[in-house]
């Protein structure tokens, strides 16, 4: 895990914290993750943060390359776009990623099918924007409201959506909440929700997941925690929550908090022409030229041909043909290095109506026994077990939080029992490793 302001010399405005875990059941990990701050004011107007959570799926090392391909080639393609739209050199990005994955996917057998998620979040100076396939999620933190930012696409939120089954009715429980209805690589196109910009306010805090976390936290729970701890321990506490409760899937959290700099950072910020350029010297010199000479060659030999000299009409007529084809090839070329005809936007059917879901952050009382229940929960199996764990911290802090309930310091009882999660995990831990090595001896 890892908790940063980015840089010393730049304010960027931002501080976060990032972590991936393989969970309880499972032997590798197939999350991936990107957090590429900007460097600088002039990186910032640019480009603006960009972070990305991918969420691999197939077998064998399949889901684990999806995921990587994914996270690397998002990043990759979105700053060395010549784009100068941000939210179109993202979508491209996304499906240039798809289309570098299905082809890996077509190359080889065991990769076949191979897909991933992939949530992209850019954080720019007019703006929050977010390209996104798959259920992975991206929440946004905002005066004690948490928002879902994105839509799951998954069979049950394809449902609801069509308006064919309530939201929590006994149908959607009944659907497994991990079959997904579009991701990254089983096709050669795809189909990326765009969102944004949302506008950015000062200690916003955006969270981008994979659902191994949000299949086990619920979301009133990431509110509070959110709301409640700074980045580096809502992270912490976020994994190992959904690892006590069987933490059947891989879990990985990027937290992003907007600090009193941001501002600043924005309006520092001096953006580069350099992608401008690019755009406009898109067109060929050299198509230029010709187009100059087939015309002012047409004048010639029509002020020729205005005098009775019939032997220029023929050239005449070549040369401005030629000026139109040259006219036509200058066009093409500029518009496809432009993005206008070659990649023409998909239908962006549900995206671009975020946010889609809205949660209390308040601290309460039945939250706070919730979080406990899982702790107790755990004692109650080890004792079950014979586990050997040292209690005395977990219990201490159980304590302390207790009676910060009871002086009505809510926050800080949320903080007390989000320590006592960690701490009952460190220990469930330290029990698997001293297992692992007494195995190791034995054999």
């Amino acid at each position: 895990m890892s908790c940063r302001s980015v840089s010393d010399k730049w304010k960027s405005g931002i501080a976060f914290s990032q972590l991936t875990d393989v969970g309880m059941r499972r032997a590798n990990n197939q999350d991936s993750l990107a957090c590429l701050p900007a460097s600088s004011g002039e990186r910032f107007a640019d480009r603006g943060h960009l972070f990305v959570v991918a969420d691999g799926m197939g077998a064998h090392a399949a889901g684990e390359m999806a995921s990587r391909i994914a996270t690397d080639h998002i990043a990759m393609q979105y700053f060395r776009s010549i784009e100068g739209n941000c939210a179109e050199a993202l979508r491209v990005a996304v499906e240039e990623a798809n289309i570098e994955i299905f082809r890996r996917g077509q190359q080889n057998p065991e990769f076949y099918n191979m897909g991933t998620t992939a949530s992209s979040l850019v954080l720019l100076s007019s703006g929050a924007l977010i390209a996104h396939v798959g259920d992975s999620r991206i929440y946004r933190l905002r005066n004690g409201v948490l928002e879902q930012l994105t839509f799951d696409h998954s069979l049950v939120w394809e449902f609801e959506a069509s308006g064919q089954m309530e939201p929590g009715s006994v149908l959607g429980q009944a659907i497994p909440k991990n079959v997904i209805t579009r991701s990254l690589g089983p096709n050669d196109v795809v189909n990326v929700d765009i969102e944004g910009p949302f506008p950015i306010q000062v200690n916003d805090c955006f969270l981008l997941c994979s659902d191994g976390l949000s299949g086990q936290v619920e979301d009133e729970e990431i509110a509070t925690l959110l709301d409640c701890l700074p980045e580096d321990l809502a992270a912490r506490v976020l994994v190992d929550l959904a690892n006590l409760r069987g933490g059947p899937d891989n879990s990985t959290v990027i937290i992003v908090r907007v600090d009193e700099s941001f501002t600043n950072a924005s309006n520092d910020a001096k953006p580069s022409n350099k992608r401008q350029r690019n755009s406009q010297s898109a067109v060929s010199p050299l198509l230029i030229g010709t187009v100059v000479s087939c015309f002012l060659g047409a004048a010639v030999l029509g002020g020729m041909a205005a005098f009775g000299v019939k032997e220029a009409l023929g050239p005449m007529v070549v040369a401005i043909i030629l000026g139109l084809i040259s006219v036509a090839v200058c066009l093409v070329q500029y518009f496809q290095s432009s993005g206008n005809t070659s990649r023409k936007p998909l239908p962006q059917v549900p995206g671009g109506k975020g946010p889609y879901r809205r949660y209390n952050a308040q601290p309460t009382k039945e939250l706070f026994e919730r979080l406990g229940q899982t702790v107790e929960e755990l004692r109650e199996a080890a004792n079950q077990r014979n586990w050997l764990m040292d209690w005395r911290k977990i219990d201490e802090l159980k304590k302390q939080s207790a009676e910060a309930l009871a002086n009505k310091d809510s926050k800080a009882a949320i903080r007390l029992q989000a320590e006592r999660i960690i701490e009952t995990m460190h220990q469930l831990r330290e029990l698997n490793n001293r297992a692992a090595n007494e195995t190791a001896i034995d054999h």
